[in-house]
């Protein structure tokens, strides 16, 4: 705050609302005071949607917001509104779609002009306060807006009229073909194969995003036997972890890179990547074993616990790409201070980590690695371990340096859904590397999230900041925390996790799915609506909440011998396989609900006690080996001594009492012995 006058978002909570408490413009918090206003003052409404780490959110506050001239512009002709699109996904995903109907793109800050009664007539992002070259100034464009609201206001509801008509066929299911799951795959393959950077690795030129959800296919069909499209992912995977978009000190991963060759990124970071990435590389540790991943995975973790842990017990939203103004500079070096700070060791630290005098970033330095250690240390005739031993001990000083500088905002909303992807990503750590306070970590989040972000009456809540939000969970929040729970269940074995996880089915069926037809939409019935219903199917930064919590019915389906939750999931596929025939990449988190629903999983089923060291070896190997395809279950108290029992294709198998043999039986399993 800079001491001017505050508005009416000084009340908020989210940080991204307390981020415009001070912009001359009037703005409300969404809620039915804006909407009174613009119907009494017969004035359209201006919602504006962004996000607090959101780069080009600030740079449109500093330029427009903050403009005395735009803000009377403004304040005179519409009556303004901020949301926060991580508190509010149900408006964010709404005038979204609006955006794409109208202008084919979208992306934040996100702008909506729209009546008084919530119907969108015009969408647009960022534009500059005066027009620069072909793009239009936003001054000039809300001047027009005006007047076109004064004098046409026929023209004002046929747009609005176009819109929902437009949003309405968008939610319509289309027509199924009747292609076979196989067939699918192999469409989306191609398609993937056909934006896939050879080279570089990664999908299409620049920007370049990590696309996880990409890389999780992709190790699965691998473990599957298509072995470029392992081969893909592991290369991708590989390249971000060489390049600058991987924070080279701390471990994490910035939000995308800005260059083909993963060089510069855009210098935030978002919990939900890293969650995301953490996953796919334990996925292709899983697949094939190389330790590379599994560091890869833990550093992300080591990460999120120094970044992002919040001190309730969950984990903080994100952290800016800007400090003081400038994008990168808390992450970014010249070489003149890593020489003081690294003395004789800076010359090869310096060569290993691309460290120039004319740097590769605006004159600074983005640290990467060009090539890998062993390749570097025969090039340069040096000893691996030595050398490796040298750059650790460069990366622990410059790291003490680097926490001297001012630290990127962070906002410290704790949100349901990716409090439960990192659930997920921490549990399974635990599991397969044998490390239980990764797990640990993980329930510390789950209990949180159970005890703290629920009602009185049990209904989730979409976040915390100081306390619980009062904005209901939306499908996602379900979706995300079902399948933490779920891989908490699988890594502890504690039925505590497992129950949550039906509650929490159990409850999303409830609220979200349409008896009529089966299928499910993005916001509760019991919550605020908006102007028109429609179901997201389609995955985007995030896995589709729909498939998700397709794929979390299917687990619970198998794991609780519940085929009625199977036969939900199998209504609400059946609804919208035909936009998954037409746009097989889009929609690969159905692909994947599809496919548990149509195999018949390996049964794993464990007895012993909890926090037995046999049990605990048992499951380690169990959830290294058993990544597809398979449910865990665990026989009830009193518990028998330290065991598991495998079924499958049509065979149970004695019960093993030794990690040993259990690796050899599911490596014999697992080459059709």
């Amino acid at each position: 705050m800079n001491g001017q006058r505050l508005n009416r978002l000084q009340f908020a909570r989210s940080p991204y609302l307390l981020q415009h408490a001070d912009n001359p413009v009037e703005w409300y918090e969404w809620g039915d005071a804006a909407f009174e206003k613009a119907r009494s003052a017969n004035l359209p409404v201006f919602l504006s949607i962004g996000y607090a780490t959101c780069h080009w959110c600030h740079v449109m506050a500093h330029e427009s917001f903050a403009d005395e001239e735009v803000a009377a512009l403004l304040n005179r002709h519409f009556v303004c509104i901020k949301v926060d699109r991580e508190e509010r996904p149900d408006i964010d995903d709404f005038y979204m779609a609006v955006s794409q109907v109208l202008t084919g793109s979208g992306g934040w800050p996100l702008n909506i002009f729209m009546t008084p009664d919530r119907r969108p007539f015009m969408a647009m992002t960022y534009l500059p306060k005066r027009g620069r070259g072909e793009m239009a100034g936003f001054m000039e464009l809300l001047a027009n807006i005006a007047a076109l609201w004064r004098q046409r206001p026929d023209m004002i509801e046929k747009n609005c009229k176009g819109i929902l008509e437009a949003l309405g066929n968008i939610s319509r299911p289309a027509q199924r073909e009747g292609v076979e799951p196989e067939e699918l795959s192999r469409k989306a393959m191609e398609q993937l194969a056909g934006i896939y950077d050879w080279e570089l690795g990664g999908f299409g030129n620049a920007p370049k995003f990590p696309m996880p959800i990409y890389l999780s296919w992709l190790i699965e069909e691998g473990h599957r036997g298509n072995r470029q499209a392992l081969k893909m992912a592991l290369h991708t995977l590989s390249s971000i972890r060489s390049g600058g978009i991987w924070d080279q000190l701390e471990g994490g991963l910035h939000r995308y890179a800005v260059d083909r060759k993963w060089l510069v990124p855009h210098f935030e970071k978002m919990l939900y990547d890293q969650a995301q990435v953490a996953l796919a590389a334990l996925e292709a540790f899983q697949v094939g074993g190389d330790d590379f991943f599994l560091g890869m995975a833990e550093e992300i973790f080591s990460c999120v616990e120094r970044d992002f842990a919040s001190a309730e017990g969950g984990f903080c939203s994100a952290l800016d790409a800007d400090t003081e103004g400038v994008e990168g500079k808390f992450y970014v070096w010249d070489r003149q201070e890593v020489e003081e700070c690294l003395g004789p060791d800076a010359s090869l630290f310096c060569r290993f980590y691309d460290v120039t005098a004319s740097g590769n970033f605006e004159g600074h330095a983005i640290l990467n690695m060009p090539e890998g250690l062993q390749e570097f240390c025969e090039r340069e005739g040096l000893d691996p371990a030595r050398t490796e031993e040298v750059l650790a001990r460069c990366r622990l000083v410059l790291l003490k340096r680097r926490e001297t500088r001012v630290r990127p905002f962070r906002d410290n909303k704790v949100v349901t859904a990716w409090n439960g992807l990192m659930i997920a990503a921490l549990a399974r750590g635990g599991a397969v590397g044998g490390k239980p306070e990764y797990s640990e970590r993980a329930a510390r989040a789950a209990a949180f999230i159970l005890e703290k972000l629920r009602r009185k009456d049990g209904r989730l809540l979409r976040s915390f900041l100081g306390g619980a939000s009062d904005i209901p969970a939306f499908l996602e929040d379900y979706a995300c925390l079902g399948f933490g729970l779920l891989e908490l269940f699988e890594a502890t074995l504690d039925k505590r996790w497992l129950d949550e996880a039906l509650r929490l089915a159990e409850e999303a069926l409830r609220l979200f799915r349409d008896p009529a037809n089966g299928m499910f939409a993005t916001i509760g019935l019991d919550a605020e609506q908006m102007p028109a219903r429609f179901s997201l199917d389609h995955d985007g930064v995030t896995p589709s909440s729909m498939s998700l919590m397709l794929q979390v019915l299917a687990r619970l389906s198998h794991t609780c011998e519940r085929p009625d939750l199977a036969d939900f999931a199998h209504q609400a596929l059946d609804a919208r396989l035909g936009p998954t025939e037409q746009q097989p990449l889009a929609h690969l988190g159905v692909l994947r609900a599809l496919a548990m629903l149509e195999r018949e999983p390996d049964v794993i089923t464990f007895s012993g006690a909890l926090g037995e060291q046999e049990l605990s070896e048992l499951l380690t190997v169990a959830k290294r080996r058993c990544l597809y395809n398979c449910v865990f279950r665990r026989e009830p108290d009193p518990p028998e001594p330290a065991g598991v029992r495998v079924c499958g294709a049509g065979a149970c198998h004695p019960a093993i009492r030794d990690a040993a043999g259990l690796e050899a039986l599911l490596r014999r399993l697992a080459t059709g012995g």
